[in-house]
């Protein structure tokens, strides 16, 4: 198998049963779907059994990969809908926070700051939900620009801009609200 393959070739391939197109496109992308999965979830814990799932559906969903968009983008969206589809069917953990602050902050005063701060902000992310909340983690968790969040979101980039304007007025009403 040629390493140097593009990753469009490899799903194709994979799709086809090819395995080691397969074991190639898992390796290339791991990690970027472990961090996406983690900026979602907020837990270590929960973004490894996320990343699993996603990869153990893969090799059927590839089968629909027809390469009409870049397989980065169509993983992206795939690893989205994922997400929100585990977001939906569970409850919020509580230890999720505490897990990201451990990680995050070196002192407990530090810890527990973070932790109130990234639970503050799940909690308004969940209240303001999808769209705005997957736009909130491809632009700024991934570092996407406009363009390559709209291609992933399959809207405009205008439409990106334009929720993001719309999630700082909602997360500064929501603050004001909850600080108040």
């Amino acid at each position: 198998m040629d390493a140097v393959a593009s990753d469009e070739d490899l799903a194709l391939r994979a799709g086809q049963g090819d395995r080691e197109a397969f074991r190639l496109l898992a390796e290339r992308h791991y990690d970027r779907l472990y961090r996406l999965a983690w900026r979602f979830c907020g837990a270590r814990a929960e973004a490894e059994d996320l990343t699993q799932d996603i990869l153990t559906t893969l090799p059927a969903r590839l089968k629909s990969f027809r390469g009409e968009a870049r397989f980065s983008t169509w993983l992206y969206r795939l690893a989205l809908n994922a997400a929100a589809d585990r977001r939906r069917s569970q409850s919020r953990s509580l230890t999720r926070d505490a897990d990201y602050a451990r990680s995050q902050a070196g002192t407990r005063a530090e810890a527990n700051a973070a932790a109130a701060a990234h639970a503050w902000l799940m909690a308004a992310l969940d209240e303001i939900g999808d769209p705005l909340r997957a736009t909130a983690l491809l632009v700024l968790g991934e570092d996407m620009t406009h363009a390559e969040a709209a291609e992933v979101l399959a809207v405009s980039p205008g439409t990106i801009s334009w929720r993001l304007s719309d999630l700082r007025q909602k997360l500064k009403a929501l603050k004001e609200r909850d600080h108040a």
